[in-house]
């Protein structure tokens, strides 16, 4: 049993994921995988045919104060994957210590990676720290999203308390790009020019994009006050504050199907565990 509180007796988690996608003959298969600690894969399923989707599980089914998860991904030159996760992840709450992720993305030439976890539940008084590291090569493509719950509104729960820190870093062709921090704390998740009190909200990034994309997202988007789309050079990027995450969470799949054709030149084929 996971406690949601610091414990003396709760030894920290430092765990360490490493995955390699390769083409192999047309297939992508994971050709390389280690871990240390509570993170792991499940097999790779082939829903449609070379793209190779896999799952990342953490067994505990939760972050306490003091863990550490590091993940790596590489995404070899003409290897397509899709790496999802079967549950939301959660970041318990915390009497001083902060839990910490790194995610580290390398897509390589001519290579495809949809990086789609299902949300994040930041508990009330949690204190998270993310980072999401992403290297393109000139000719990659990528498509992925964060998409985060605070508190748990259904028991009545927000972000009176707490602290969530989130970066992104994106290189393109061994240039940065764009990087952006965000800091969510009780006074950003209520005020005006925060989140306005909305529990959830996200981020989606796709590229390279066109201003076709740009345009097939905002008509999507239409007249909805809390979604957002721009367009920098080639990185498209959407964003969006709800209510409810599972509503946010079928947003962002609606415009992962708009553009996936294009992007990742694969038709939508959603993963069975989305379904569950």
């Amino acid at each position: 049993m996971i406690s949601t509180t610091d414990s003396t007796a709760t030894q920290d988690w430092q765990a360490h994921l490493n995955l390699g996608f390769a083409n192999k003959n047309g297939k992508t298969v994971l050709a390389h995988r280690s871990h240390h600690g509570p993170l792991t894969v499940q097999r790779p399923f082939y829903p449609e045919g070379g793209v190779c989707h896999v799952y990342i599980l953490h067994p505990p089914g939760g972050v306490v104060a003091g863990d550490r998860l590091t993940i790596n991904i590489n995404a070899a030159t003409n290897s397509a994957a899709l790496v999802t996760t079967p549950a939301a992840g959660k970041f318990y709450r915390s009497a001083g210590k902060v839990a910490r992720q790194q995610v580290s993305l390398t897509v390589d030439e001519g290579a495809t990676l949809e990086w789609l976890p299902q949300e994040t539940i930041i508990y009330e008084g949690a204190k998270v720290e993310s980072e999401l590291r992403l290297e393109l090569a000139s000719t990659a493509r990528f498509i992925g999203w964060e998409v985060v719950a605070l508190g748990r509104p259904a028991a009545q729960e927000g972000f009176t308390a707490g602290e969530l820190t989130m970066n992104w870093h994106i290189v393109k062709a061994g240039v940065l790009f764009y990087r952006e921090r965000l800091r969510i704390d009780a006074q950003a998740f209520a005020a005006r020019w925060g989140l306005n009190g909305h529990s959830a909200y996200g981020t989606l990034f796709a590229y390279p994009s066109t201003a076709a994309h740009l345009e097939a997202v905002q008509q999507l988007i239409g007249e909805h006050p809390n979604r957002g789309v721009t367009r920098i050079d080639d990185l498209l990027i959407c964003r969006a504050l709800d209510d409810r995450a599972d509503v946010l969470r079928d947003f962002f799949q609606q415009v992962w199907q708009l553009l996936r054709t294009d992007i990742a030149q694969q038709s939508a084929c959603a993963p069975r565990i989305w379904a569950t």
